[in-house]
């Protein structure tokens, strides 16, 4: 019948539809539990999988692993466009440090203890590659949706070290997955091939960011809905183009995103809006179609070896690694045992687990399960108590919490004046104070406060309380006598 195609399209779309948008709606769940979200959207994918309760039937590892890199690569740029300069000036060294030297280490603690567990060499080798890295997409989600405010240098490294990760895991995996299938050579040249990757990925991805944000600063779209389009673009160049070229894609579309949202450009408050949406809906469709291609019953000859590598893993190898690489940075013992607890693992380690498959490796299919428990042990033992050590450790930030309400402005034009928001502590001198009463530079004026879940318009006779959020307009030459007033500004 003519109508079995369109049927059929309006089918597959209906269960997409449906499973993006209980996947969503389970998403307030894991602020609760502490685990990463994307968890469950992998438990969904699962549960709508052939064996389960959809019979949603999905086998192809060729475009689970095509569309997986996609959404990777637009989470990484995500994640790149939220990371501020400040924070890779204060932990670039320790976070590189754990995102090669860290991963390669890792890797091999790995590929030991499954060895002992019963595996081959080979797939010893491959389980320690796929598993290397922690997952920016895990980890981003675990630290800003679970209600803590880590200081900043903490945080710094291991959101950092999530972002800089994945092309070291990655090159593993490639460079074992091609010495088992084709004999390539290992050693020192596998070094070298993986130092010559990661400089082309920086450079493509720094010489794309600055093309990019200089283009957003002098050309003026027709509207603004072409920014993040273009944007887009931008990602997805940054991740093929030198992935063609034989550099790491992963790196660049990071290094890329990162120098576009520390620039002055057109959009800016909007494109960062709408990439967030974009890096949500990728890890929502990334961990479904990966849950899909689970097959409960082949996960029974996996699960020993897998919870064996997982326990070890999280409880011995990850802090390890972080031990030995940050007591040279004078990292308190605190601060490296959280580093080395919250080493997420996520999509990354099912993603890279593909690609043997896809290349024919004997014992491929063992491998992908093996890692699968791997992941989702990894993620309940760590991440379900990332809240509750946080605070054990003493680790939240002193900053302000944030105000219950933002204001920005999305403007296609380079705005001269900045919109800045002050926290009301007792200990500012405006505290007390009447708006009439304060002197506001020439060019700056108030603009709202937020009082809990209250908007009060900033008129003479307001009084400024403890607790309060104040906006304000203002140039930058205004800061130093603002911030006399109110202290520093919420953006710092």
């Amino acid at each position: 019948m003519p109508l079995n195609e369109p049927f059929a399209t309006a089918a597959l779309l209906t269960a997409l539809g449906a499973l993006i948008a209980v996947s969503v709606l389970l998403s307030k769940a894991s602020r609760r539990s502490g685990l990463p979200v994307a968890l469950l959207f992998l438990a969904l994918g699962v549960l709508a999988g052939t064996e389960s309760f959809g019979r949603f039937g999905f086998a192809d590892y060729g475009l689970a692993f095509r569309l997986g890199s996609a959404a990777l690569a637009l989470i990484l740029f995500d994640g790149g466009l939220n990371t501020p300069t400040a924070s890779v000036r204060e932990a670039i060294r320790p976070a590189a440090l754990l995102a090669t030297v860290g991963v390669v280490a890792t890797a091999g603690l790995v590929a030991v203890v499954a060895r002992a567990a019963g595996l081959g060499w080979n797939e010893a080798l491959l389980v320690g590659a796929v598993v290397s890295s922690t997952d920016a997409a895990a980890v981003f989600s675990v630290l800003r949706n679970s209600g803590v405010q880590l200081k900043r240098r903490v945080a710094a490294t291991v959101e950092l070290e999530s972002g800089l990760n994945d092309p070291v895991a990655a090159i593993l995996t490639f460079t074992f997955t091609d010495h088992i299938t084709r004999g390539a050579p290992l050693g020192l040249g596998m070094l070298g091939g993986a130092l010559l990757q990661m400089a082309i990925g920086g450079a493509v991805g720094l010489a794309l960011g600055f093309l990019a944000s200089e283009l957003l600063r002098r050309v003026h779209l027709p509207a603004g809905g072409l920014y993040p389009v273009f944007t887009l673009a931008i990602a997805l160049l940054a991740f093929g183009l030198p992935t063609l070229l034989g550099g790491s894609g992963f790196l660049a579309v990071y290094l890329a995103g990162h120098v576009i949202g520390n620039r002055a450009i057109r959009y800016r408050n909007g494109l960062l809006r709408v990439h967030d949406a974009i890096a949500w809906l990728a890890q929502v469709l990334m961990f479904l179609v990966l849950g899909l291609l689970i097959s409960p019953s082949e996960l029974a000859g996996a699960a020993v070896p897998g919870l064996i590598i997982g326990l070890v893993l999280a409880l011995v190898a990850r802090p390890l690694v972080a031990w030995l690489l940050l007591v040279p940075f004078r990292y308190p013992a605190k601060e490296i045992a959280y580093v080395g607890w919250v080493g997420l693992r996520g999509a990354v380690p099912i993603i890279l687990a593909t690609y043997p498959i896809l290349e024919g490796a004997p014992g491929a299919n063992r491998v992908f399960d093996v890692a699968f428990f791997v992941v989702v042990l990894n993620a309940v033992v760590p991440g379900a108590a990332v809240p509750w050590l946080t605070r054990k450790l003493g680790l939240l930030s002193q900053a302000p919490p944030p105000p219950s309400a933002s204001l920005e402005f999305a403007s296609t034009q380079l705005l001269q004046g900045e919109v800045v928001s002050f926290f009301i502590s007792r200990a500012s001198a405006a505290c007390g104070a009447t708006l009439a009463d304060l002197p506001f530079p020439e060019h700056a004026a108030a603009m709202v406060v937020v009082r809990g879940s209250e908007l009060i318009a900033p008129r003479g006779p307001v009084e400024l309380r403890a607790g309060d959020h104040l906006f304000v307009v203002c140039k930058r030459e205004d800061l130093p006598l603002l911030e006399l007033m109110f202290g520093s500004h919420e953006d710092e």
